[in-house]
């Protein structure tokens, strides 16, 4: 094991896993619930034959995991899992359900979920918006309004009232980049709609919502930290291919380095969600053997040593708010957290300001456009029951996060699944 070093992190290094709303809670209306059952929606996947291979129920959201309700329950498996913090978001559509009307049971309801985090020992990472938006913002244009910031701005002061003085750590905004793309380059996700001047007004409204909603907590409440949730991958070019350093680079500045480069003085640290090795010149690669998910993700842990390193520009301090794969089996997945947070702690000692890691995901969830079938989940849920148990993933996960570290004798005591 690399001459038997251990792998041991920062004191204070904070350890966990993420979730977020419109996955796990259930029961939730918004304008990706009413996508979801959209004709337009199922049409493109009976095209696919994804309803024929999955059923039409793997696609509706319905009552998720039912963490709305369960929420004490999984903060005390997070416990036992020996971790000290957890991400979790906040659904719009529940503060906000009618414009400019905030619901005040759903405020508590959020501030009940801090509390219990709380109970358990676990510092939360709150995220204000995690992708669904309300049905009257829909109505309104979504995020292609040119109110949307103004709209959000008003959001987060509410909820920033309400919770803030409970909340150290605050991630406005989810992976814009991905959003962005999907939503109006692809048009895979609501409003499924290709327009590339919508995704530039998107893209840029996305970042008028966060400085607003900094300046906001920042004058409510001066010692929060604030950063987004960025999706930075790792775009890797060969030596021998200038034309793969041409792409390199192009790819780099405008998804990595475009978004935090423009809050940059309205950020205090940077959160990292982390999934993706993207080969630029497949021509040049050598040959080497290649590990993918469940969901033909390739899986290449030296890849997050990479991005860290990249994000050094920005001089913040990172937290790896997600990162993780889709294992049914929980096969890949121990071999993958042990290998993916030995190049993390590569990065810290070559100077890169790491402070914490949280797992994708804590539970299994609503993937999105995917929909239930993958496993993403440290705790595995069975959709029937809604019964919680811990993967031997979860187990490994819980000894490194009590070592705070990686060392010999854990991977000694899980060589079977290593």
């Amino acid at each position: 094991m690399n001459n038997r070093k251990e792998f041991i992190f920062p004191r204070r290094f904070f350890w966990g896993a993420s979730t977020a709303a419109h996955q796990v809670e259930g029961g939730t209306t918004n304008d990706w619930s009413e996508w979801e059952k959209s004709e337009k929606r199922l049409k493109h996947l009976k095209k696919l034959k994804l309803i024929e291979q999955y059923g039409e129920d793997n696609f509706i959201s319905g009552m998720g995991t039912g963490h709305y309700t369960r929420f004490d329950g999984d903060f005390k498996m997070a416990k036992e899992m020996g971790h000290n913090a957890t991400r979790f978001s906040l659904e719009w559509s529940r503060i906000e359900p009618e414009e400019g009307k905030f619901n005040e049971k759903e405020l508590e309801h959020y501030h009940d979920v801090i509390r219990s985090a709380r109970r358990n020992g676990l510092e939360p990472f709150v995220t204000i918006w995690h992708w669904p938006i309300p049905l009257w913002l829909r109505d309104k244009g979504g995020w292609n309004s040119k109110d949307a910031p103004k709209y959000f701005a008003r959001y987060a002061e509410r909820v920033i009232g309400v919770l803030g003085g409970d909340v150290k750590f605050w991630i406005t905004l989810n992976e814009p980049q991905v959003y962005t793309a999907e939503s109006f380059l692809l048009g895979e996700w609501p409003p499924q709609k290709i327009n590339p001047f919508s995704y530039l007004k998107v893209f840029h409204n996305l970042i008028k919502a966060h400085i607003a909603a900094y300046k906001i907590i920042k004058k409510k409440h001066p010692a929060a930290q604030i950063g987004i949730a960025s999706h930075n991958m790792h775009f890797d070019a060969s030596r021998r291919s200038l034309t793969g350093h041409i792409f390199k680079a192009a790819a780099d500045w405008w998804w990595n380095f475009y978004f935090l480069g423009r809050i940059s003085d309205y950020q205090d640290f940077i959160g990292l969600n982390h999934y993706f090795h993207k080969k630029m010149d497949h021509w040049w690669s050598k040959k080497e053997k290649e590990i993918f998910s469940d969901m033909g993700w390739r899986l290449h842990p030296e890849s997050m040593y990479h991005v860290l390193m990249d994000l050094r520009r920005f001089g913040k301090p990172i937290y790896i708010t997600e990162n993780g794969l889709a294992d049914a089996g929980d096969i890949k997945r121990p071999w993958f957290i042990v290998e993916t947070l030995k190049q993390v702690h590569r990065a810290i000692e070559n100077g890169v300001d790491v402070r914490g890691y949280l797992h994708w995901s804590l539970l299994d969830n609503f993937e999105w456009g995917e929909g239930f079938w993958p496993r993403f989940g440290l705790i595995e849920i069975d959709y029937r029951t809604l019964e919680r148990k811990m993967r031997p993933s979860a187990h490994l996960y819980r000894d490194i996060c009590l070592r705070n570290g990686v060392t010999e004798e854990l991977v000694e005591r899980y060589k079977n699944l290593l």
